[in-house]
């Protein structure tokens, strides 16, 4: 029982695509039932104590696959894209004594983490690729959680065909873990528009789906019930897992 746990394993074996509204996971009761059965014992025996396998320079794929939302068309990242993101903010706020806002030089100049890693799509394609980025836990060390904090929400500048935004979350812990970071570079250059930039999610101990791209605003807080349908996330609100363990 390594990295690849119940809920990737669930998914192989169903033959299932994601990553596309209306697909047969978010279809399938059966699906919905096998993996809810699951998902505690992924989270409560397994949940982010192991690491992410890490790779050298010679596996890492040098065209790395895009997919999910269509890059944001909006006059605001028209905008960032025109001063090449001087007047980008990362927002980080919610249940925190500390707001912060965030330049991506201020981030480019906090402590890196580099990692060469696997990304696992929920579609059953992987990809190897070289990230560089700050730990999400430096950045919660600076906000200080509250009492009573007990998720992290990663809004998004991507929206579906209705004009939905993207989310994802991930609780403290998992947020906590050193090889969760907000991605600034891959493959040894920054991010480009299509890729996520300026800033996405990379968790590596996660599906694919969680490691949000596109993201401009950071919210701590006790619960995300009352954060769009209240799953916490985008796909997870259409019918996928919360916790998405590999």
């Amino acid at each position: 029982m390594k990295r690849r746990l119940f809920v990737a394993s669930s998914l192989s074996a169903a033959g299932l695509t994601g990553c596309g509204v209306g697909n047969a996971l978010t279809q399938n009761q059966t699906v919905h039932n096998i993996l809810t059965s699951v998902d505690v014992l992924n989270h409560g025996l397994i949940g982010t104590r192991g690491m992410a396998k890490e790779y050298t320079d010679a596996d890492v794929d040098k065209n790395f696959r895009t997919n999910g939302f269509a890059t944001p068309a909006s006059s605001r990242y028209i905008g960032y894209l025109k001063d090449k993101f001087a007047s980008y903010r990362l927002v980080v706020d919610g249940l925190v004594d500390n707001k912060q806002t965030f330049t991506v030089a201020q981030l480019r100049a906090m402590p890196l983490s580099t990692q060469i890693t696997r990304h696992d799509c929920v579609e059953g394609w992987s990809v190897i690729g070289k990230w560089r980025g700050v730990r999400v836990a430096d950045v919660l060390a600076m906000v200080k959680p509250q009492q009573g904090a007990r998720y992290v929400v990663f809004h998004c500048m991507d929206v579906d065909d209705q004009g939905t935004p993207y989310y994802e979350s991930l609780d403290l812990h998992e947020a906590a873990h050193p090889q969760t970071i907000l991605a600034l570079d891959l493959n040894d250059a920054p991010l480009d528009p299509d890729h996520g930039a300026p800033v996405r999610m990379k968790i590596p101990t996660q599906l694919g789906y969680k490691s949000a791209k596109w993201v401009d605003h950071i919210e701590v807080v006790s619960t995300f019930a009352h954060i769009f349908s209240g799953k916490g996330g985008y796909w997870e609100d259409n019918g996928y897992n919360w916790y998405a363990g590999i």
